[in-house]
């Protein structure tokens, strides 16, 4: 018997209206409980805090992955606390006025003042200006890499040339070898969007991932390598090595998947990162198991890189999953639609 696809939508719609328990079909929570880069429970009082004018909670959060040389989170807590600020600042200029040599304050007012020029028409122009700012924050405190990340986007922003970059890499890696955040920008640097190649992208991934530490994110960098070739389109891949580098990054981003709980934020977006990947290779049934150890938790990357509603794209992607595996039918593929922003992020 053929499974079509109309009958096949119609009939798991008019079940889901008997379905009252939050888990969806084949293991999947229901799509009106997933959310869109949800805040942990340290990162969550920061921001409702922040809402309402207050600085105190976000300080403190900063403060503490500091001193504990928790450089992963801060990072990650930085871009998002950076990311509210972009619409409601007032918060950040009250600590600014109180603190205004506070490292982590100066750190968030560099962040937010380069995403604000990367979004920018004149982008060149207004990054250079933000050189002091990235350099205060970075001397605020010379132990932290996080800075040196910011310095690294901040030097591909203005064109700055590889002997500038690997003099900032060299200070970034000097302060923590294995950090993430790091290694994206310079991979960011290295991509053929930018001041490398598709080639230079993969090579560099591949090595720093098989130099990372067990359970590193960083194993999850060949992935992100496969992930700007395959936004370019079937036409960018020209040779079976690079298929097969594709699928190699992907095989080790499963392996890293599993390192972690289902449902666990912290590989939140890497998941979703392999799941894109994943669904682009036509692995439908893996791409399913990702979509399963996602949870609720969707991520803006990298569905955002190729739609304007990247928690619809999230969804409709899970669906496609799910009903090819379920029937075996196949729809037209449609994870090359679009392509990359050249978002900052």
């Amino acid at each position: 018997m053929v499974c079509t696809m109309p009958f096949l939508r119609a009939l798991l719609r008019t079940a889901g209206r008997f379905r009252r328990s939050p888990q969806g079909p084949a293991g999947l929570p229901a799509d009106d409980t997933v959310l869109l880069d949800a805040p942990d429970e340290r990162l969550s009082p920061a921001l409702v805090a922040a809402a309402l004018g207050e600085y105190g909670p976000a300080a403190k959060l900063l403060a503490t992955t500091r001193d504990r040389a928790e450089w992963e989170n801060r990072d990650r807590y930085l871009v998002r606390l950076v990311a509210f600020a972009r619409s409601r600042d007032g918060w950040l200029t009250a600590w600014l006025a109180a603190a205004p040599h506070d490292p982590d304050a100066l750190l968030v007012k560099a962040q937010l003042a380069v995403r604000r020029a990367w979004e920018s028409p004149a982008r060149s122009e207004q990054l250079r200006e933000m050189g002091p700012l990235i350099t205060a924050a970075a001397e605020s405190d010379p132990r932290d890499p996080v800075p040196w990340r910011l310095a690294l986007d901040h030097a591909r922003g203005t064109h700055a040339t590889h002997t500038v970059f690997e003099a900032l890499w060299e200070q970034a890696v000097r302060r923590s070898s294995h950090h993430y955040g790091c290694h994206v920008a310079a991979l960011r640097y290295l991509s053929a969007a930018w001041y490398g190649s598709h080639r230079e992208c993969f090579d560099f991934a591949e090595r720093a991932a098989e130099d990372s530490l067990p359970g590193s994110l960083v194993q999850a960098l060949p992935l992100r390598a496969a992930f700007a070739l395959l936004v370019e389109g079937p036409e960018a891949r020209t040779t079976s090595v690079q298929e097969e580098r594709i699928d190699a990054a992907a095989d080790l981003a499963i392996t890293l998947s599993d390192s972690f709980a289902p449902g666990d934020p912290w590989p939140a977006e890497v998941r979703n990162l392999l799941a894109f990947v994943l669904v682009a290779r036509g692995r439908w049934a893996e791409a399913l198991e990702q979509f399963r150890r996602i949870g609720p938790h969707a991520a803006s990357f990298p569905w955002s890189s190729v739609s304007d509603d990247p928690l619809g794209r999230f969804l409709e992607a899970r669906e496609d999953a799910r009903l090819r595996v379920a029937c075996g039918t196949l729809l037209p593929d449609r994870a090359d639609r679009g392509r990359t922003r050249g978002h900052y992020a």
